[in-house]
């Protein structure tokens, strides 16, 4: 046996599909072997011991035994590491069971990222996600989900910041936990009460947390991102609209989650957003340059009650408007028509528009010509087509104008009349001219192509210096101008640097963020602190934000995470040991370990790294108890202040 397993290893490893940082990786080989890879079969008839043992002569045919196959990879005998040799050893049973082979527990994929980042994080801090992949019990779920106790609350508003001593759905939230919970948690309170979710996920680069093989990776971050699609759902109004952001790394797979969890029926709009121009080093030897980045936009539930708000971006002058009625306030039948281009010509001293062309140069003309259209766009206008489908008064003075060329025709009351004239509508400039981002221009409606929204010179956009990771209030604005209107409700679950809820706060929308990372204090929670104060960046001059409103931040109130947090921090197995000593007393433990076959002390768990013995500590608490259940805000083993559970009770309309 002992020859086989090390023949195998050695075999295996020859293949570098199944290899990562010079590990082989178990459920790697058990996948291939199960799917009958040709090439894995290949390798393993090319060994006469591997093959004699996993495969079967029937006739001349060799046929795989890939049941014993996968039952020898699963063995822990085969690639067995420090780590799981030493929870071996202490006994992780259920029944006489190793709890990885019972059939009583599931691997219950969902909840291995109990410690998570959000979509961003400081420059120069690299992302440390922590997943655990362990053994639930599947009658556990409802228990993990259920809603927990909110503490630590703050109201914050104008050069103030104060405990606060109410809490109602109007006021503005800073959520401060793992997100998936925190959904659950809001779920029946803001259930079908917010009109919108903007999210900007980690993107699952390769880079970003998910460092497990590529099959594993992927389903590790659909997993991840369906859970908290499906819990968000349940939160949006039926005419509600959910939007997420991706980059090309997982574009088709976040489709594929949000045609599962919405409908193919209530997609909306995929928007492509240029976020970066090719300059620098960044361009050498790269192929094509990746430049975009990609909005999804789905109903809640039917988009047909989907309210959406036209938009409008700054367009080139458009050279058909170079007519000019000289004398607008006359009565219309008066009008005399010029032709723009005279009329500039005439401003500048030049006795020919050719002079005047020759003089300054096409570019420079033309550029008179967009400006003067643009001043005097109320008298400005272009000939259109009338087509056969328009109305029947339209058609006959269509008709009746082509025989009397040289008459105006008006069909309604007041300047918002159709003007016609040799056929042809009168179309003023006006029309194309609105106010964008605080000033007057000629406009075109918005396509699913964005361009026109820079990235560049946001770093330092409220007071949050990022390099990357981070959008422009500009785009939130435009995503929120699109589908809601004041006070309805914005929430983001990965607030980042709090970009969706500074562009919600100044927009006057009421607004939910999420963030777990400690980091939220010191770029969504003060930024917010700011904004309030009257902070100038982004689109303050824009909406011609003043300051005002309010906030409050709260957290979820810990109970196995405040141990989880002291494991991470810790420097060495010393600390970890009195750490220990503490969960004994204190933490809620795993109903499958008994304390007293644990020796930190031990050779076995010394010899241990330092991350694997934090990770064995993480592993035996019952991770149904990292926060405080709602459900037992009472019990007085939590310690819940009066004040807190006076809140709690408001939050969820107890009181």
């Amino acid at each position: 046996m002992e020859n086989l397993l090390k023949d195998l290893v050695t075999l295996l490893a020859q293949d570098e599909r199944l290899i990562i940082e010079g590990q082989l990786l178990k459920n790697k080989v058990i996948e291939l072997a199960l799917a009958l890879d040709s090439s894995l079969i290949r390798l393993l008839i090319s060994s006469d011991g591997i093959r004699r043992h996993f495969f079967q002569d029937v006739d001349g045919v060799l046929v795989f035994d890939k049941i014993k196959f996968q039952q020898f990879v699963s063995n822990k005998a085969f690639l067995p590491d420090s780590y799981t040799a030493f929870k071996n050893k202490i006994g992780l049973t259920a029944e006489n069971y190793y709890l990885t082979d019972s059939k009583e527990v599931v691997l219950v994929w969902p909840y291995k990222d109990c410690v998570l980042e959000g979509g961003q994080t400081k420059e120069d801090a690299k992302r440390n996600e922590i997943f655990w992949n362990e053994t639930l019990a599947s009658d556990q779920i409802d228990r993990l989900l259920a809603p927990k106790v909110l503490t630590n609350f703050k109201k914050y508003s104008k050069d103030v910041g104060y405990n606060a001593t109410n809490i109602s759905r109007e006021d503005n939230l800073i959520i401060k936990g793992n997100n998936l919970l925190v959904l659950h948690t809001l779920k029946d309170v803001y259930a079908r009460g917010v009109k919108l979710i903007y999210i900007d996920p980690p993107y699952n680069t390769g880079s970003d947390g998910f460092l497990y093989n590529d099959s594993f990776s992927q389903s590790t971050w659909l997993t991840f991102m369906k859970n908290r699609i499906e819990a968000a759902k349940s939160l949006l109004a039926d005419n509600g609209v959910f939007v997420m952001q991706l980059s090309d790394h997982r574009v088709a797979e976040g489709k594929m989650l949000l045609d599962e969890a919405f409908g193919r029926e209530n997609f909306i709009n995929h928007v492509t957003v240029k976020t970066r121009s090719p300059s620098g080093f960044k361009t050498v030897n790269l192929g094509v340059f990746e430049t975009a980045e990609y909005l999804y936009f789905y109903a809640a539930k039917n988009k047909k009650s989907v309210r959406y708000k036209p938009q409008y971006v700054i367009s080139s002058y458009d050279s058909n408007y170079k007519y000019i009625i000289e004398n607008y306030d006359d009565d219309f039948r008066n009008w005399v028509i010029i032709g723009l281009d005279s009329v500039i010509a005439n401003e500048l001293g030049f006795s020919t528009v050719r002079d005047c062309k020759k003089s300054l140069g096409d570019a420079a003309f033309e550029s008179k010509m967009a400006e003067s259209a643009l001043a005097n766009s109320t008298r400005v206008f272009r000939y259109t087509e009338i087509n056969d489908d328009a109305s029947k008064e339209a058609v006959q003075l269509r008709n009746m104008s082509k025989s009397d060329p040289d008459t105006i025709y008006k069909l309604g009351e007041g300047n918002s009349g159709i003007f016609i004239r040799g056929g042809k509508q009168i179309y003023f400039y006006d029309r194309k001219v609105r106010e964008i981002d605080g000033e007057l221009a000629p406009t075109m409606l918005l396509t699913n192509i964005w361009t026109d929204i820079s990235w560049e010179g946001i770093a330092s956009e409220g007071g949050v210096k990022l390099k990357q990771g981070k959008k422009p209030e500009r785009l939130i604005k435009r995503i929120l101008d699109m589908y809601t209107q004041e006070n309805d409700i914005v929430l983001d679950f990965f607030a980042g640097s709090g970009t969706t809820v500074a562009a919600a706060h100044k927009m006057n929308r009421r607004w939910i963020a999420i963030e777990q990372m400690d980091y939220m204090h010191d770029l969504p929670e003060a930024r917010l602190i700011r904004i309030i104060d009257g902070e100038q960046s982004g689109i303050s001059k824009i909406v011609k934000w003043k300051g005002g409103g309010s906030f409050v931040y709260c957290e979820l109130s810990k109970a196995n995470q405040s141990f989880i947090d002291k494991i991470q921090e810790a420097e060495n197995s010393e600390k970890l040991t009195a750490i220990w000593q503490t969960m004994q007393e204190k933490a809620f433990l795993s109903y499958r370990i008994a304390p007293k076959n644990i020796d930190l002390a031990s050779a076995d768990f010394i010899d241990l790294s330092l991350d694997d013995q934090k990770r064995f500590l993480i592993e035996v608490m019952d991770k149904n108890m990292l926060y405080v259940p709602a459900s037992e805000i009472d019990d007085v083993t939590y310690g819940i202040s009066d004040e807190d559970k006076k809140l709690n009770r408001q939050f969820f309309g107890k009181s």
